[in-house]
């Protein structure tokens, strides 16, 4: 259950549906569609490389069932984090979300199959594909990457004014250790 202290994984599986267009999730069911979302979720949780909230604690999506008066009813419940995420963190998440889907796009049979033909045009054109969706790949890891280093060099302050961290960032090592008890 979802609370003013947890993220749903919707959240983020919003924030991903709105950088992809991919046709086959509006044939899938949306039980299906959010448990292939939820596995490139929990694949692009390592790639966050310093969150400031535990990724790690959070609740799978899992089924319930019930029968009232001979009918069974399956609801499905969405996964969430025990945390609640910044807008800023489910971005990344999400960034890293197209990665994955991309490398998913990426080692799918029909790129990796050979298709022969008369000309070398088939040939040509599935390989411009493939190096298209190769660098598309990089571009939105590096976008993670450049997410990810502008939310370690900044903070929000109690009073909410978001503040540079480029003070503590600068602080000899000896320093920055000793502030950490």
């Amino acid at each position: 259950m979802a609370n003013l202290y947890t993220t749903p994984f919707s959240d983020i599986y919003d924030s991903f549906l709105a950088k992809v267009t991919d046709d086959m999730y509006m044939e899938l069911s949306k039980d299906d569609t959010y448990q292939m979302l939820e596995e490139l979720l929990l694949s692009a949780i390592p790639k966050f490389e310093f969150p400031r909230k535990d990724l790690s604690d959070y609740k799978k999506s899992y089924t319930t069932t019930t029968t009232v008066d001979e009918q069974t009813k399956t609801v499905y419940k969405v996964g969430f984090f025990n945390n609640r995420l910044t807008s800023e963190e489910i971005n990344i998440l999400a960034t890293y979300m197209v990665v994955e889907w991309l490398g998913q796009q990426l080692a799918s049979i029909e790129n990796v199959r050979m298709k022969y033909s008369g000309t070398d045009f088939k040939f040509t054109s599935q390989a411009n594909h493939i190096q298209k969706l190769v660098t598309l790949k990089k571009e939105y890891e590096r976008e993670g990457f450049h997410l990810q280093r502008l939310y370690k060099r900044r903070t929000l302050t109690e009073d909410g004014y978001v503040r540079s961290t480029f003070d503590v960032i600068m602080k000899p090592l000896t320093e920055r250790s000793s502030d950490n008890g």
